[in-house]
Formats: structure tokens, sequence, C-alpha cells
């Protein structure tokens, strides 16, 4: 049984060397910036920085999600405060904070699923090693009711020590019982 290697998140992203990455983002968010710059007060054109804080999930740093997801709530209040006041502030206040929440909600639960992956992939990989190294009988066994020789798959008659060894991890060392001793010794069971 082996694990198959699922690709990445946003495998492509990862690629993208760090430097260019960060250069796309920052590119990403002055044109989201720009847009919301744009737009009247009251639309909600700070949830687009979301789109910013999705992708970089797909980096295998944590810190680069909790940066943008930061920047963008920076840029989400400032763009608030630059833009002059309309009719319906409680709107545009109400927006930008469904913003805030929906950039740190995605960040957030985004790295919470990134580290479940982890210790998933991590859990699985232990697995497959314990599976290697366990060998495990199963089925019907054909013993001799006598001499308790097994009876392997092309019709040989082996010792029972012989046929676990050979399929499984046990290895034997041998003692003898109490009635054995008495049935076998009968002077040293006495003595005992």
């Amino acid at each position: 049984m082996s694990i198959e290697k699922k690709p990445a998140p946003n495998a492509a992203l990862m690629e993208i060397s760090a430097a260019r990455l960060h250069v796309i983002y920052g590119i990403l968010l002055s044109v989201i910036c720009a847009v919301d710059l744009l737009m009247p007060l009251g639309v909600a054109v700070g949830v687009l920085y979301l789109v910013i804080v999705l992708l970089t999930l797909g980096t295998p740093h944590n810190k680069t999600t909790l940066f943008i997801a930061g920047l963008s709530s920076l840029l989400i209040i400032a763009v608030y405060f630059y833009k002059p006041p309309v009719d319906y502030m409680w709107k545009a206040m109400f927006n930008r904070g469904i913003s805030l929440f929906s950039v740190w909600s995605a960040a957030l639960l985004g790295l919470q699923k990134n580290r479940m992956e982890r210790q998933r992939n991590v859990l699985l990989l232990e697995r497959e090693k314990a599976l290697q190294e366990v060998r495990i009988l199963r089925g019907f066994l054909p013993i001799c009711a006598s001499c308790k020789k097994i009876r392997d798959d092309n019709g040989y008659w082996t010792q029972i020590e012989g046929y676990i060894k050979e399929h499984s991890e046990a290895e034997f060392t041998h003692s003898i019982c109490p009635d054995c001793v008495k049935r076998l010794y009968p002077d040293l069971y006495k003595q005992n």
C-alpha cells in the first residue's frame, strides 16, 4: 500500500519564486485598492482583498498569509477614511466590517486547514511506516493434530516455529511448561 501524494494547493504558485509571488501580491493589492478608491464608498469592493488572502494559502509560509491579511485590513480601513462621507455611512461601515471579517475568517480558517492537512500527512506517513513493519498471519492454517506441523501453500509440512518465523516478524525462544515438566521429567517435578 502506498500513499498517493496529492499535489499541493495552488501547485502552480508553489513553482514561482517567493520574490515573484510577493510582486504579484503587491500588484494585486494595488489594483484592488485602486478599484476600491474609484468605487463609491457604499460598494463592498473591500471583499476583493479576500482573493489575495486565498491565493497566499497556497504558499508554504503562514507569515505571508497573515501579512497579506493585515495589509488588506489596513487598506480596507484606510480607504474608508480617505473617501468623503456619504449619506448612508452605516452601509459603508457595514460593508467594510464584512470585508474585514471575510479577510480574517478566510486567513485563519485557511491556515487551520493547512495545519490539519500537514498533521494528516504526517499521520499517514507514520501509518504507512507502521504497516510496512507489521506482518500478520491471516486465514486458516492446516496444522497436524498430533505433531503440530503446519502445511504450507506448496503442501510441505514444517515445524510451527519455522512457519511462523517465515511468515511474520516473530522470533522464538524455547521453554517448557509445568505440565510437560511433570510428564517428561517427573523426578525434577517432585524436587520443585
